[in-house]
């Protein structure tokens, strides 16, 4: 059995997967948490544990007109905390890391109606202090790595489910409300939580190491998800070109309202190829991950 201890209390990823762990491999994995808010973490002994999970982050920055200070405390908990952890699991004798990177190293979405396609061999370019927080981190626990300390670095698209925070509860919100809404063909790689705990669990059983992509089987689509959430909750939603117009003229608007537009019907997905491996971790289809959400 690994023994693996979470550093970072009642985040969604950690929590999530904690529970899906005693679900479903509580034979194969053993996990702990800490709290990594004041420092007493430091004085945790580390050295029974196989594998170090860390998840302690800040994220879903407002990256508009954002203080110094601010910025400085992102570098000092998405990266600094971070390799300071990693160093600390490699002195005391873990022997992977298992770190949770993020899509938003790449930089933003394409604007609506432009499209991007991201592969292995994509260059990170992060477009704002949050993102280039995450990819500090990112090459940061990387260079710790060794014969006999192994850095597994996930670099998932946007996560969903139960209880998530972020750009999915909006969605589900309008989804319930509106009785139509545009039918725009973009394309977005995401990632319900039960796959990704999946994967996590996969990757800590078989120690695997390196960086990873993780994503859903299918690419999604803003208006066929919004069509697919009213379903399951019981509300017709019509999709119709009969607005697209409108999104056209609002992605061209100077400040908010282009960038919500662009949010909403950009374009960012990974390369399906470089999301395989060799074990299976897509527990459910999207409508079945919608369902299980709305449930």
């Amino acid at each position: 059995m690994e023994k693996v201890l979470i550093t970072g209390a009642n985040s969604y990823i950690g929590v999530s997967f904690e529970n899906y762990v005693k679900e479903n491999y509580n034979n194969e994995l053993q996990v702990d948490t800490v709290d990594m808010i004041d420092g007493t973490w430091r004085n945790k002994d580390f050295s029974p544990y196989d594998i170090v999970f860390h998840v302690a982050g800040l994220a879903h920055a407002d990256v508009g007109k954002v203080s110094e200070e601010i910025k400085a405390k992102y570098y000092a908990i998405n990266t600094d905390l971070a390799i300071e952890t990693c160093k600390k699991a490699k002195n005391e004798g873990v022997k992977q890391f298992v770190f949770m990177s993020s899509a938003i190293i790449y930089g933003d979405s394409a604007p609506y109606g432009k499209t991007k396609r991201i592969n292995a061999d994509t260059i990170p370019q992060p477009s704002n202090f949050y993102g280039d927080s995450k990819w500090q981190a990112d090459k940061g626990v990387r260079a710790l790595a060794d014969d006999t300390f192994k850095v597994t670095v996930l670099r998932p698209p946007m996560i969903y489910g139960k209880g998530s925070k972020g750009n999915y509860p909006t969605l589900a919100k309008m989804a319930k409300k509106l009785p139509i809404f545009p039918d725009i063909d973009n394309e977005r790689s995401m990632l319900y939580i039960e796959n990704l705990c999946e994967f996590l669990c996969q990757v800590m059983i078989n120690n695997k190491e390196g960086i990873f992509w993780p994503q859903n089987a299918e690419y999604t689509k803003t208006s066929q998800m919004v069509k697919v959430i009213g379903e399951v909750t019981g509300h017709k939603v019509m999709v119709s070109k009969m607005f697209n117009w409108g999104i056209t003229i609002a992605s061209k608007m100077p400040g908010k309202i282009s960038g919500l537009t662009n949010k909403a019907f950009g374009n960012m997905s990974y390369d399906s190829n470089m999301s395989c491996y060799d074990f299976d971790y897509q527990v459910a289809s999207l409508r079945e991950s919608i369902r299980r959400t709305e449930g």
